[in-house]
């Protein structure tokens, strides 16, 4: 599928930190409005050398990384240059996890080890800008966390906090209409969750959980939560392509 703003397939660029924390359910979301996915596995490429503002979108997947932890893990510095290029450009960015918690550092915000992890299918509450954004699309409906970092946002005028949960201020926060990006996960899919309940299973004790508890709650709230994440996802995508058109029309 073509854009209709500029006459060629929009390009996705997506960066994984770990095979396990993929797109899941914002992959057929992309597909669906047209993007070409492509996706690099952020550890083993040279990050520097790429293009920042050649893709149209640039979407930031979650890993066991820390934002703060870039002398451990140089390519996370690299990712947070080219977000830095990106966001001066006002070039699309959306951030998940790790990644949201990158784009916060990245705008001038601190990243940081929180008290304790929020793990398990949770909600989050719209503030209300929030209310009036793609993020509105979970309120009520419980979506995966499995995070044990948190961020601080900087004070910058076009920065908007989009959601908060009751352990975790920060879930979500927008930069215009072209950054977005949520603590929570939005892309855990069926095969995904049974590979985060293999890969870190034995730590859900710690927080009263079990993986048949989980197994329990994906199979009640997971077809919710992948429905609001293709609204959110896709309202976001719309908007960008609402963007382009208007960029070409310009």
């Amino acid at each position: 599928m073509t854009d209709a703003a500029t006459g060629r397939r929009p390009t996705a660029l997506v960066f994984r930190h770990d095979s396990a924390i993929g797109l899941g359910n914002l992959g057929p979301t992309l597909e669906a409005h047209g993007y070409e996915i492509v996706t690099i596995d952020a550890p083993e490429t040279d990050v520097a050398a790429l293009d920042a503002l050649a893709p149209d979108l640039v979407v930031v997947l979650g890993g066991d990384e820390a934002a703060y932890e870039t002398d451990r893990y140089p390519y996370l510095a690299d990712e947070m240059a080219l977000l830095r290029t990106r966001i001066e450009a006002e070039a699309p960015i959306f951030g998940v996890c790790l990644g949201a918690q990158m784009l916060a550092a990245t705008l001038g915000g601190r990243a940081y080890r929180g008290a304790r992890k929020e793990v398990g299918w949770l909600t989050v509450q719209p503030t209300e800008a929030g209310s009036a954004s793609p993020v509105r699309h979970f309120d009520g409906v419980p979506a995966v966390q499995w995070h044990g970092d948190s961020f601080e946002l900087p004070d910058d005028a076009g920065l908007v906090r989009l959601a908060g949960s009751s352990q975790y201020e920060n879930q979500a926060f927008a930069k215009g209409d072209w950054l977005l990006a949520v603590q929570f996960h939005p892309e855990v899919d069926d095969a995904i969750h049974e590979q985060w309940l293999d890969a870190w299973g034995d730590e859900l004790p710690e927080y009263g959980l079990s993986r048949e508890q989980l197994r329990a709650e994906r199979a009640t709230h997971g077809p919710r939560a992948q429905a609001a994440s293709a609204l959110l996802f896709g309202e976001y995508l719309d908007g960008l392509a609402a963007r382009r058109a208007a960029d070409t029309a310009a």
